[in-house]
């Protein structure tokens, strides 16, 4: 039977703001669900987390409260300590800790727990599937299945399968996630998957703008919000996503890259992290947040705001370009990826065939000239190549 189909039961292991989120996902979808993690209290707090995101709903209007009630009452609470407990999921989606360690040892488990044609998906944000697939016994059940934070609002998610991962698989965990709603795209089983690898010029670049004294992050800020149009401009974000959480993703992107300099993480932001200044959730990060805290006013200039503009656009789409020419994901999956997962204003691509590709390799070419770095900032050959040809994207 399909494992879309609702009374296929879904487990998920962790039940911080991601797993919690997931479980809620696929009990509003009719699975009954089985939410685990080490210990009563952190499960009851998960599963906490879920009823108070349904109260939302409820007092928005957007649900009703037997609704609610109804999809509550499809999450069970474990703690591991019945043997067997999983043994009727169809599939099973690990959120816990990003570390490459900890996950292995968990998808060990769960193989001499879980039936043997139950599907293990992992939440992972930038580790790479294949290896936590290479401690198990039937590797081509692993996939990756990546929600954006947080799950029951963001629409996109990345399906990754690893290098042994059946087809079968892919496309059965690309229907159930279909089903429950959400937007899917299939990415390579690279560092950072689509979303977060193309996403790093936009916090990297910004850092370097700041670092080199062109601007401060307020007047950054403006620029990308105002003239650029984004919702939020990268230093704001990095402060609201958590300047540690963005540092392991930068990080974890340029070691899986071999220490590409395009990646390299900001000294600004690894000083911030040390010092426990991580944005909101501390108090302070690039901005302060404490009571009575006032945000910098930003320095209006149209000019330089649109320097800062097009200089992170340009290597925005450049990254996004060779995204597509290493085969990371296809060209409709990379616009998609990055206006559903992050919000951007438009698909990068597209943007680079309104802006015109010569002129997003000029801006690069100009950069690698003023900084003298000719790593960081180098066009993608797909770009050079289209560009020699008198090519768009989706022609």
């Amino acid at each position: 039977m399909p494992i879309r189909e609702a009374d296929n039961v879904v487990g998920v292991i962790g039940a911080g703001a991601m797993g919690s989120g997931i479980a809620q996902l696929a009990a509003a979808a009719g699975h009954p669900v089985i939410l685990r993690d080490v210990s009563d209290d952190v499960v009851q707090r998960g599963v906490d987390s879920i009823k108070k995101s349904l109260a939302g709903q409820v007092a928005r209007k957007k649900m009703t409260e037997a609704r609610a009630e109804q999809i509550l009452e499809r999450v069970s609470k474990d703690t591991g300590g019945e043997t067997g407990a999983l043994h009727e999921c169809a599939i099973v989606i690990e959120a816990i800790i990003e570390q490459l360690d900890a996950k292995r040892r968990l998808f060990r488990d769960l193989e001499d727990e879980v039936a043997p044609n139950c599907i293990l998906a992992t939440n992972t944000s930038s580790l790479s599937v294949t290896a936590i697939a290479s401690v198990c016994a039937r590797p081509q059940r692993v996939i990756g299945i990546h929600f954006f934070n947080p799950p029951t609002a963001l629409p996109l998610v990345e399906i990754v399968p690893g290098k042994l991962t059946s087809p079968e698989v892919t496309n059965q965990a690309r229907l159930l996630i279909d089903s429950w709603g959400k937007t899917t795209v299939v990415a390579s089983d690279t560092p950072g998957f689509i979303v977060n690898r193309i996403a790093r010029p936009f916090y990297g670049e910004a850092m370097r703008i700041y670092e080199e004294g062109i601007a401060d992050p307020a007047t950054i800020d403006w620029a990308m919000r105002e003239i650029g149009g984004f919702k939020m401009g990268p230093f704001e974000l990095m402060d609201f996503i958590g300047n540690d959480v963005n540092l392991a993703a930068t990080t974890a992107v340029y070691e899986g890259t071999d220490k590409d300099p395009r990646y390299k993480p900001s000294p600004t932001q690894q000083r911030l992290v040390m010092r426990g200044y991580l944005g909101r959730k501390s108090g302070r990060g690039h901005y302060e947040y404490s009571e009575g805290a006032t945000k910098p006013e930003p320095v209006k200039d149209a000019a330089l705001g649109e320097r800062i503009v097009k200089r992170i656009l340009a290597m925005l789409i450049n990254e996004a370009a060779d995204a597509a020419r290493l085969g990371i994901g296809s060209p409709t999956d990379i616009d998609l990826a990055m206006t559903k997962g992050v919000n951007y204003p438009k698909g990068l691509l597209t943007w680079g065939n309104e802006i015109g590709l010569d002129n997003v390799a000029q801006t690069i070419s100009e950069l690698r000239a003023a900084n003298g770095d000719d790593d960081r900032y180098r066009v993608s050959p797909l770009l050079t190549e289209m560009i020699s040809r008198g090519e768009r994207f989706y022609q």
